[in-house]
């Protein structure tokens, strides 16, 4: 199997389990389970693994099932208090982990992946991204983290993005954490091009 290396300076990263946070929810229009499914196809194409919540249910599923469907594997993430309630998948997963807390899932979660891209979500998928942006803002990870805008779903947070550096609460440069991409092959593109020596944010504040 061939896998997506980086090259620099003699230094090789694994751009191999890409960490997908997404909705849960069955209850949306199609256009967004069908740009989860792109994804996935995707990143099976590309010899990417999937790492996700753990679900039978809406995009993150979507996205998984089409992972493994093209040859990826599902490495699934889940706390105990949402594994009783019979909202696991451990059945197509490869891994399947069971974590004490949501914390503890997020946790993880980085540190198993090897990149980040938010899919169109709710307050959860929100609060994923957000820590994610600020772990690597404070130099914890270098991981590329990708926004996928369908159909101009994060336009508003990408507004709310601007307006916290056009007000002084952020440096400009930290709108280089994270990339927007359009498509899921130009989220693909962009995670295979990455080069996670090169860091993105000074950590001067």
């Amino acid at each position: 199997m061939l896998f997506k290396l980086l090259f620099n300076r003699g230094h090789i990263k694994l751009m191999k389990n890409i960490c997908v946070f997404a909705s849960s929810s069955n209850n949306l229009d199609a256009k967004f389970y069908k740009a989860a499914k792109e994804l996935g196809s995707l990143m099976g194409q590309n010899d990417m693994n999937i790492v996700y919540g753990g679900s039978r249910l809406g995009m993150m599923y979507a996205c998984a099932s089409m992972v493994k469907a093209n040859g990826g594997k599902i490495i699934g993430i889940m706390p105990q208090r949402l594994y009783d309630l019979g909202c696991g998948n451990p059945e197509d997963c490869e891994d399947f982990i069971i974590t004490s807390g949501m914390r503890e899932r997020k946790a993880k979660m980085d540190e198993i992946s090897d990149g980040i891209i938010a899919l169109s979500g709710g307050f959860g998928t929100l609060e994923e991204l957000s820590e994610m942006i600020v772990q690597k803002q404070l130099g914890y990870n270098n991981k590329p983290i990708v926004l996928l805008n369908t159909n101009g779903f994060y336009d508003n947070l990408i507004k709310f993005f601007d307006d916290i550096v056009e007000f002084g609460f952020a440096k400009k440069e930290t709108n280089r954490l994270y990339y927007i991409a359009n498509t899921p092959q130009e989220a693909i593109e962009y995670i295979n091009k990455y080069d996670c020596t090169v860091r993105s944010f000074s950590g001067k504040f």
